[in-house]
Order: C-alpha cells, then structure tokens, then sequence
C-alpha cells in the first residue's frame, strides 16, 4: 500500500472521517477522489484517503509509468507525455470517468489554477481546496496586496501595477530604492524571481525573471518590491471552514534557501518574540477571511531581523511541501483536515486548543531531500536511484518519500526524493537527531544535498537560530570549506573493490582496466588509484594492497599528501560492507559501485571517489582530452546561447542559458579562451554529458 508511516497521533479518532456530532450534519461525504499529482504528495494524500474509507484513483505519465504513486492504487490512468500533469481538461475527464466524487491537487502543479478550480466546480467535481474565487484573489500577487492592505495586513513596499514596460519598471526600482527584488505576479516556489542590488543589473534581471515566469506559469507579468537585507520567511498555516471560522495551526520559519528555495523548514519559529508570534498568526487569520477563504492555505511573511517588522508576501492557496512540521507540532492530520472540511465538516479544534497543543508538542524540523549538487551551485542531478537506505521510522522521524530503490529521477519534474521530518522536546534535540538520521540515509546513483544538511545541523549560527534567507551565502565559507578525505577512506575503499572482486566468481576473458587478467599478473599485490570527486582538482591518491592470508593485508596509502602504512589489517566482507580492523582501530564501511564511480559510507559520512583509469589503458582505446568542452550537466532544453562563434570570453562568463527540472541554470565558462564552435541552439533537447560549447583547439567525436 502507501510507504511511509506518518508519526503516531495521539487523538484516537484521527483517521475518523464519517462523524455523527452535530457539527457536520450538513456534511457531503466524500467517499472517491482522484489524486490530480505526482511523487510523495501523491502518496501522501492516498495515506489519508484510504485511512477515511477513501477510493483513491492516480495519474501518471509516460516519464512516471513505474513511479511508486502510479503503483499505488489499482486505479491508475496514463495521461502520456510529461507535462500532461497541467492538462486540467484532460484530468477532468479522466475523473469523471472514474466516478470521482472529489479532486485533490497536490501542490505544485494546477494546485493554484482558479480556472481549474472552477472547471473542476462547473463538472460537478468536489474541489479539495479554496473557492476559486479565493485562488484567484491570491494568486495575482498585485491585487492579493490591495486586498491585503485593506484588511489592515502590512504589506512591503513595491509596485504592483499593470505598466509593464521594462523603463517604467526601472523607474519605480529607483523610487522604491535598490536592492530591489523582481518576481512574476503569478510566481510561486522560488521560480520568476530576481534580486537586483543596482539598476546596472536591473534590465538582466527582469528579463531572466520574465522569461522563467513565461517558462513556468504562462506570464510573465512582474512586481517590484524592495529587498530586504537580512530577511526571514515565517509563514503561518491557516484553515478555514464553509461556517465562517479560520484558525492559526502555528507559524513555520522557512529561512534556509537556495535559489529562493527551501530546503528546511521548522516550527516553532525560533527567537520569535511571542508577542510577535500572536501577531502573525492574527494577521494571517485576517488575510484569510479577506477572501472567504476555505480549506487549508498558508500566509507568508517576510520579516526583517533588523528591525522586528513583518510584511505580507504572498498566500500559497495549497498545501505547502512543508506541511508535516506543522502536523508533528500540532498531532492533527492537515490532509485529513482537507478532506473534512471539503466535505462541509466544521474545524475540528478551535485556536484556543491548538495553541496548547503547539505549547506541548515541542520543536519540529524537515530536511529536503534534493537531488542536487550543492558544490556547483546546488546545480539539479537526475538519474537512477542504484543504492537507497534510509534512517528508521520511529515516533520521532518521518520521511515522506515518493522514490524506492532502483527507481529514476526524472529531469522533467522537480528533483526532490524525500523528506526528512524529525520532532522533539526542543529544537536543540530535534537538531541533534536530524544529523544522527542524516548520517543514515544513503543515496548513491545521483548527486544530493545530504552533506550539506549535515553541515547545516552543525553551523554554529543555525544551531543558535540565528537564520535568515541569505544565512548560505553569509556562511558560504564554513558551509562549503574543503573536506579532508582521512587515509582509511582510500584504504576502505581499495579493500571493498578487492572484497567485492574475491567474491565473484572469475570471468574467463578480462575484466576491464582495473581487472586482474588486462595489465595484471597472478600477484597477490595491487594497486588501486583513486581520485575524489567531492573536491575540485582531486589529485590521485594510490593504495597498494598486499594479500597476506585469508582477509589479511598490508596496506600503503600515497598522494595527495597522504603517506600511511597499516600492516596485518584484517578485512571481513558482508557485502556491500566490509568491517575492517587496522592496528588501531576498527571500522565499518559501505562501499557500493557504479562502474568507475565508487561511493563509500563510512562513520556517518558520504565520500566519492573515482577508479583512475590507467593511463596504457586510455591510450589503448584512443580517448580524447575533451578539457577544452564544456558539457550540459544533466539532460536539459537549451534556452539560449549568451556568447557568439569567435567571441574571446573569460573565465566565470555565462555561456549557455539551461533549463533542467523547471529551473534555469546559467553554464559558465570554466576557463579563458576563444569560442570555436556553439554545438546547439535554442530549443535543443540534450542529454547528460552532451558538447554545448568547444573552445579553439578542442575536438568532438
């Protein structure tokens, strides 16, 4: 059925749907929806629903065929191409075809679409959301700030009007004074937004804003407003019924970010004044019945550490990707709540009950599993899960996930794998079991952001709740400082190769470069070069093994400055571990394989490594030096070249502009030189690995 198990809830009737009190004796039940979305919210809305009684209908497409939520329910229907997820007419029909009663949106997606909404209403279909109305209220940034200025909300200062031209524009960022920041109207997610410090760099900044609003939502209509140095995002989680009642579930700060992303998110908001917090949450209230909202929504604020004040910034008309902090500090299931209140239930507790529950339940945190590369600017990865163990469940950690071993990562949709929610009594504990279970969860077959979340758990700032949205680059230094890779490391990973290749059964032809039949003789002594990855210029470091006896070694360690002996090591298999015991020590890794890539787990820690090829080995295929070319990263759309044919460029200079994962990301050259050729134009689809830019003297096969 549905994989991760939600935290125990104390309140027995927490999956109870059908209620017999008087406060839902107008109520529709709801007994089939169909889930309109992908991943782990797909999963996670089927959780609750088939705990209500719910009859749960999927959809998929063509990229997501095996994806684990088209897997789990019996009704699934294929909507074929990838972005088939924004086709509301198509996913109608398929509803209504099903039988379905109700619609859940997910986020993401047509979550936030109010003519969907309103189509969904016009076929008879149970909208598990707001009013369309109300979406489409707040989902015009604009007008949702006339609204919310009228309700008595602060609001920042900007220009919301409808003068699009990009001088009239720059006009207004000189009023409203630089930094500014740029962002699509109908933006959401951190897509659509730029942040312009002075107007030499306003014009690019608009234009790349537009042109990511065009990409993502279909407008590209922008805002100014003025950028606040040393912001928070502090949100609060609002509910609201068909009876005129709305309350506060608590506010969530969501202050780490990248690329105006969040990758962690916590509740309560730690070093809030609650005089502040009691603020927020009225203020949020307020914004809510502005609209006559209904169903679940969140309230985003930005405030300024400088100076204690808070301004309205938008109104998510969705359940927010962040939403089990708030289920672990308040024991409710805001899913289950969606489900009642579109059924025309009453809220189940008042402002006053929650509030003590959020006084008793203590501190909860969520980690963002990303497939990313945080060291090249947290640049998006895609590929096939070969190696995935993740920390145990317990009452104090979660993970809601919508990947399993052996399945892929697809570069069509965002690349979050998991997420990782850990509570407890205080927010100094919940750190501490947050990198205990990080420590634990292995990924291998794509880059992730895992090491950094664990650099995050110890920075000393983060730990003090010292945060803010620019807290990575403020603490760019210590986040990102070179790891020293100890001499065991390399040693682990030359006696796992050793291990892994005495324990298969031996070919009758060569093995490849490394192989004891191509360029090795019967010794019992070999040599393994390795080079890390996880640094830029790794330089090779060779282990020299030397069997001895059954699982008995010598051991020598060189390069990179590294000069280790260990002598009589003993090295049992349990493959893909090996538990080594060196004269000093012992110690368990695990070390798993993906041709030359190696990536070993040892006390905690994450470290790749790559087998050197020999170099009579290179010679002997004729491999060409490709150090003059640079390659797409992953499998993206080429947006637009930045340079011409025979341009002298610099080292650092954007080259090529990428899409990737609904994201855009900008090549830069990694050298100084001379463009000799641009090998794709605009609007072409690339694969990993693929030329896009050769530089004089360079060669492509």
């Amino acid at each position: 059925m549905f994989p991760s198990k939600l935290r125990a809830l104390p309140r027995a009737s927490h999956y109870r749907f059908l209620s017999t009190s008087t406060s839902t004796s107008t109520s529709t039940p709801i007994t089939s929806v169909l889930i309109a979305n992908r991943g782990e919210i797909a999963l996670r809305v089927g959780r609750t629903a088939s705990a209500l009684g719910v009859r749960c209908t999927t959809i998929y497409t063509d990229p997501d065929a095996n994806s684990q939520h088209a897997l789990s329910s019996p009704f699934a229907v294929n909507l074929g191409s990838a972005n088939a997820y924004l086709d509301g007419e198509r996913i109608i029909k398929v509803a209504k075809e099903q039988s379905c009663e109700a619609l859940h949106p997910g986020y993401g997606f047509l979550s936030e679409n109010s003519a969907f909404a309103k189509r969904c209403l016009e076929e008879g279909l149970v909208f598990i959301g707001p009013p369309w109305k109300a979406i489409e209220a707040m989902g015009n940034k604009s007008r949702s700030k006339d609204i919310m200025i009228k309700a008595g909300v602060p609001c920042i200062p900007g220009y919301h009007g409808g003068n699009q031209d990009p001088k009239y524009l720059l006009e207004e960022a000189r009023r409203i004074g630089f930094p500014v920041m740029v962002k699509a109207v109908k933006g959401g997610g951190g897509k659509g937004m730029r942040i312009a410090f002075n107007e030499q760099e306003f014009l690019d900044k608009l234009e790349s804003a537009k042109s990511e609003g065009r990409n993502s939502f279909g407008d590209d209509e922008m805002l100014v407003e003025k950028y606040i140095s040393t912001p928070r995002h502090i949100e609060v989680q609002i509910f609201a019924d068909k009876h005129g009642n709305a309350v506060a579930l608590g506010e969530r700060d969501c202050s780490l970010q990248r690329r105006h992303q969040k990758i962690l998110e916590e509740a309560p908001a730690p070093n809030l004044a609650e005089d502040i917090r009691q603020d927020l949450w009225e203020k949020a209230r307020a914004a809510a019945l502005a609209v006559g909202y209904e169903g679940a929504g969140t309230v985003e604020f930005i405030f300024d550490n400088d100076t204690n004040e808070f301004f309205f910034m938008e109104m998510n008309t969705r359940l927010q990707v962040e939403h089990p902090v708030t289920e672990e500090i308040t024991g409710e299931d805001l899913v289950s709540w969606q489900f009642k209140v579109a059924a025309g239930e009453r809220l189940p507790l008042d402002q006053e009950t929650i509030a003590q529950r959020i006084a008793e339940r203590g501190w909860a945190i969520e980690a963002r599993i990303y497939a990313e590369n945080p060291s090249q600017n947290f640049m998006p990865d895609s590929g096939k899960l070969i190696h995935l163990k993740t920390p145990p469940i317990s009452e104090s950690v979660r993970i809601d996930a919508g990947f399993v071993e052996g399945d892929t990562v697809s570069s069509a949709y965002d690349g979050m794998i998991a997420k990782l929610i850990v509570s407890g009594e205080t927010r100094e504990v919940v750190i501490r079991k947050l990198y205990a279970a990080l420590q634990e969860y292995e990924v291998v077959g794509l880059s992730t952001n895992i090491e950094f979340l664990k650099k995050i758990c110890k920075s000393p700032a983060f730990i003090r709740g010292e945060v803010e949205t620019g807290y990575i680059q403020k603490h760019n230094d210590e986040l990102f400082a070179p790891e020293v890779i100890e001499p065991e490391r390399f040693a682990q990973a030359a006696l796992g190769l050793l291990s892994k290749e005495l324990s298969t059964p031996a070919p009758t032809i060569g093995q490849g470069p490394h192989g004891t039949a191509v360029g090795f003789g019967s010794s019992s002594r070999r040599q393994f070069t390795f080079i890390p990855t996880d640094v830029e210029d790794g330089v090779p470091v060779t282990v020299s093994v030397e069997q001895l006896g059954r699982n008995l070694y010598d051991l020598e360690v060189k390069g990179g400055g590294l000069d280790q002996s260990y002598s009589s090591v003993v090295c049992e298999p349990k493959s893909p571990s090996i538990s080594t015991f060196f004269p000093h020590t012992r110690i368990e890794s695990a070390i798993v394989t993906d041709g030359d890539k190696i990536t070993l787990f040892q006390h905690g820690k994450q470290t790749h490594l790559t087998l050197a090829t020999p170099s009579w080995f290179e010679k002997a295929l004729g491999l060409k030096d490709a150090a003059n070319s640079v390659l797409a990263p992953m499998p993206c759309k080429v947006l637009r070249n930045e340079v011409k044919e025979g341009d002298k460029v610099e080292k650092g200079q954007a080259l090529v502009v990428i899409e990737s994962m609904k994201m855009e990301t900008v090549i830069r050259s990694p050298q100084n030189g001379t463009v000799a050729k641009l090998v794709h134009k605009e609007g072409d689809i690339c694969k990993a690995g693929t030329v896009l830019v050769l530089f004089e003297d360079a060669q492509v096969d």
